[in-house]
């Protein structure tokens, strides 16, 4: 099994044309990994969080629609584009919310067909073209990761409680992750500092993932269930708050897993610093605020079941949506690859990520 620089292992691993993925679902308990074969299980594996977190299911679609292509180039290219364009919406749904899914898709077919149109000859050196831009997104992520994590390490304080939500770590990307990069950059060099990790109910991604690879990695950390984090910051424990997103709107509302919201209420009235880390890709111009933005409605059994064991009444009615949405008034700053970027959003989006 390959692992990082961190120690742990890879998320995502292309490999002369062989995909796998690390089946998250099955953390913290196994560490499996699992080949990809065709287009239909990248699709069920992102569908069913097997790989998950917006920077990585980018670099999964791009990759999954590599895969996809493989018996594809037989044909001549504009059947080839059209097959391409008809496989990248078909990836494109399975998570509506997190932009990075789309934005991966996205380039790999304007790259195609802009290599068609400048006269490649073939659909063997499309789909050739197609496989090289994945993996110039793959390694993009690594370098984007390092570049938020030296952003936000300068604003961690020794001593420093922190509080994240979900997991945006090492899992939920290339490597390193966006809300984890700071701290894993911090604890490297020294930096005392612990870790409150939230459960993030329902699925347990901070429990399951971030307390699992932040422990693993030697940092600080303590798990407390959601309804915990008033509590831990009425008495003083939480310094700043960091958490990851799934899309940032051109007004720099921010959209991440459930329970986001909650934490960033909580951290205007305990008055905590509450910062985003995102790299480009997160960012969507043409969304305009939060409530544009697309909220994934799961199953109902991810709540009436805690560890698939029955949890609450039979046909009960359940809401679950998996993602909310935080405005950008709560947002003390996104962190980005490019530095810290503050209000007013709108303006200062645009001046450092013009479309």
């Amino acid at each position: 099994m390959l692992k990082n620089s961190l120690g742990l292992p890879e998320t995502l691993t292309w490999d002369q044309g062989q995909f796998y993925l690390l089946d998250q679902t099955q953390l913290p308990l196994k560490t499996v990994v699992e080949k990809q074969e065709t287009l239909e299980q990248v699709w069920d594996s992102i569908k069913q969080l097997k790989v998950r977190g917006a920077p990585a299911i980018g670099v999964a679609g791009a990759y999954g629609l590599v895969l996809g292509l493989q018996s594809q180039t037989h044909l001549e290219i504009p059947e080839f584009l059209a097959e391409m364009e008809r496989q990248a919406a078909y990836l494109d749904s399975a998570r509506p919310t997190a932009v990075n899914l789309r934005w991966g898709l996205d380039r790999l077919v304007n790259h195609a067909k802009t290599l068609a149109a400048e006269g490649h000859s073939t659909a063997t050196k499309l789909h050739q073209a197609l496989e090289q831009e994945a993996i110039a997104i793959h390694n993009e992520d690594r370098q984007l990761c390092h570049r938020i994590g030296t952003h936000g390490k300068t604003l961690i304080q020794p001593n420093m409680g922190i509080l994240t939500h979900c997991n945006a770590g090492s899992l939920a990307t290339a490597e390193w992750g966006t809300a984890l990069s700071p701290l894993y950059l911090a604890h490297q060099a020294g930096v005392p500092f612990r870790v409150y990790a939230d459960e993030t109910r329902p699925l347990l991604q901070g429990a399951r993932l971030t307390a699992w690879e932040l422990q693993q990695a030697g940092v600080d950390v303590t798990l407390i269930c959601d309804n915990m984090a008033a509590h831990i910051m009425s008495q003083g424990l939480i310094q700043m708050v960091i958490v990851g997103t799934d899309r940032v709107a051109a007004n720099g509302d921010v959209a991440n897993k459930i329970g986001t919201l909650g934490v960033a209420i909580l951290a205007h009235h305990f008055q905590i610093p509450f910062y985003v880390a995102c790299p480009y890709s997160t960012i969507d111009f043409a969304t305009a605020t939060g409530a544009e933005i697309t909220i994934e409605e799961r199953g109902a059994a991810e709540v009436t079941q805690f560890g698939q064991r029955p949890t609450a009444p039979q046909d009960i009615t359940v809401r679950n949506p998996a993602f909310d949405v935080t405005p950008h008034a709560l947002v003390t700053g996104l962190i980005t690859e490019r530095g810290i970027i503050t209000a007013p959003y709108s303006t200062n989006l645009r001046e450092c990520y013009e479309p």
